[in-house]
């Protein structure tokens, strides 16, 4: 009997163990390669952001401008989740939050959204609301007793974003039993931050505006009602910071006062740096 030629023997080994071709690992990894922006999820911590959904990281998105009811990515709800039918969650918030209800519901903790995904257009009427003295803000009629446009945006942006600029735009952002901090200093208010303090991580969740200080000298006053879903949120944050401009925040009045105030840096980008 004859004896393979080594070279022969070798070529036939190499070819056993590489990978044909047209396998559906050599494809994926292909197809990873050249589709742009994409990104190995294997890699990510927390829920997979389905990366294919080029709508989530346009500029578009980032400034509100789409209806959530059409976005096939986002959830509509209502009770006992919340305290009425009809708000939006992009879908990987509202079923981390779910689970996050569930959890703190065992342990006697009520947590009712009362706020969660605003569009541009609804940022919109509750901005100028405020800015034309038809809303009161801090018991004052912004229209009358602020004249300087940028100190009536500031004013405002105590609290409130401008339209294009509010994290509430994305899906991943809710607001939680009340808008007063007073409400969570003391009795059953206290013992809801308190447990969101110790478990919200657990399910992705952070508190975005806390007290300002050195790490947080910009943006809005603290709030201990609002609550970020970090796996979808952090992206949409670093996207904001490459590629929302103050200009390009407009279409509402006093929009003109973007650029002077550097919104997008101190409010966009003013968060606590453990959201971040």
């Amino acid at each position: 009997m004859k004896t393979m030629p080594l070279f022969l023997l070798l070529s036939l080994l190499l070819a056993a163990c590489s990978e044909p071709a047209s396998s559906p690992k050599v494809m994926a990894d292909k197809a990873k390669e050249e589709t742009p922006g994409a990104k190995d999820s294997s890699k990510n911590t927390g829920e997979q952001i389905p990366f294919d959904s080029a709508y989530i990281f346009s500029k578009d998105y980032l400034m509100g401008k789409f209806d959530p009811a059409k976005q096939p990515e986002f959830v509509r709800f209502g009770k006992p989740y919340a305290d009425e039918e009809g708000y939006y969650l992009h879908r990987l918030t509202f079923e981390a939050f779910a689970k996050m209800y569930e959890a703190a519901k065992k342990d006697g903790i009520r947590l009712t959204i009362i706020s969660a995904t605003r569009p541009f257009t609804r940022q919109k009427s509750i901005w100028e609301a405020k800015w034309t003295g038809r809303r009161p803000v801090e018991g004052q009629n912004l229209a009358k007793a602020v004249k300087d446009p940028v100190e009536r945006a500031k004013t405002i942006l105590r609290y409130s974003s401008m339209p294009g600029t509010s994290r509430h735009h994305w899906g991943t952002d809710v607001d939680l039993n009340a808008l007063e901090n007073s409400y969570f200093e003391q009795g059953r208010g206290l013992k809801e931050y308190e447990w969101l303090q110790a478990h919200a991580a657990e399910y992705g969740f952070c508190q975005v505006y806390t007290a300002k200080g050195p790490k947080r000298p910009y943006g809005y006053e603290e709030e201990k009602w609002h609550w970020s879903y970090l796996p979808l949120a952090r992206k949409l944050t670093a996207l904001a910071k490459t590629e929302l401009k103050d200009e390009d925040i407009s279409g509402f009045a006093g929009a003109e006062t973007a650029t002077a105030i550097q919104v997008v840096e101190h409010y966009v980008l003013g968060i606590n740096p453990e959201c971040l």
